[in-house]
């Protein structure tokens, strides 16, 4: 496994907080009991989609989930070389019937045979395989959705890692056949006007609980631990919390003025505000991935 499973390799460091707080919130967004199929997608390549897939798959994991993660890029699929299993067989071979060493068509057609076991506990891939010339047929075939009726029975949670809606439709090919869709942007290169046509093109063809993730925060580690970022498909907010000095208003003064509080203080109450960054985690990530379709 390659280092980005950053989730795996450093489970208490803050970025896997935050996919921890990105789980959550998919969990709130799902309040259905049969809520299981998760779809990634972006407007473009190099967004991070494919990065957030794999983490996002692992923090499920780690909460004891059994996840099968669907490697839907059949163009240029590398869930394989991130998880550090077999490229093949995969998806493309089990929906075209092709690339599985045996004539048997109930072999073929075994689900099993295309599921490879990863090095994390709990989690499954079904890699993209070999490039078809043809991957939007191949997901708008019955076979699709046959397979993740099939996985739904094997596992608490699919998540498939798709391609940038902007530039094939095999995203808007499966949009119907899940619960929830992510569309993954990032900071200063996603163009706002190609966010709201993709939102609206997953809109037009069905989509429903998408939610929106901010990636690529340019950020020091240092400033990590007093800001959090946060974004919906209306909206981007910034807060910031001084871990050196912080302010407290002033109940007897109406004009809200504020007191500074000496740094003293605050080493008496390190352990206070250590519960409540973790409240805020939640409370200012809340928007981070979704703005429900009403």
């Amino acid at each position: 496994m390659k280092k980005e499973l950053i989730t795996h390799e450093e489970p208490k460091s803050p970025i896997s907080e935050v996919f921890r707080t990105l789980r959550a919130n998919i969990q709130f967004m799902n309040t259905k009991k049969n809520s299981k199929v998760i779809l990634l997608t972006s407007t473009y390549p190099n967004e991070g989609k494919s990065w957030i897939s794999s983490n996002l798959a692992v923090a499920f994991a780690q909460a004891g989930k059994t996840v099968i993660v669907i490697d839907a890029d059949m163009r240029k699929g590398r869930q394989y070389n991130i998880f550090g299993v077999s490229p093949k067989p995969g998806l493309s071979n089990y929906l075209s019937g092709v690339g599985l060493e045996t004539e048997d068509k109930r072999e073929i057609n075994n689900e099993e045979n295309y599921i490879q076991e990863t090095n994390i506990k709990n989690l499954y891939l079904v890699p993209a395989g070999d490039i078809p010339p043809n991957p939007s047929e191949l997901l708008i075939s019955p076979k699709m959705k046959k397979l993740i009726e099939k996985l739904k029975e094997k596992s608490d949670i699919i998540i498939i890692d798709g391609t940038p809606c902007h530039l094939v439709t095999d995203s808007l090919v499966l949009v119907r056949l899940v619960d929830t869709t992510l569309i993954i942007t990032a900071h200063k290169q996603t163009k706002k006007d190609d966010l709201k046509k993709v939102i609206e093109s997953i809109k037009d063809v069905g989509g429903k609980n998408i939610g929106v993730v901010l990636n690529k925060i340019p950020i020091s580690t240092r400033k990590y631990e007093n800001s959090y970022y946060y974004g919906s498909t209306n909206k981007k907010h910034k807060t910031k919390e001084s871990s050196d000095i912080h302010y407290k208003e002033s109940n007897n003064n109406k004009n809200e003025n504020t007191q500074l509080i000496d740094k003293k203080e605050n080493k008496s109450r390190k352990n206070e505000i250590s519960k409540e960054k973790k409240q805020d985690i939640m409370k200012q990530m809340n928007d981070f991935i979704n703005e429900q379709d009403e």
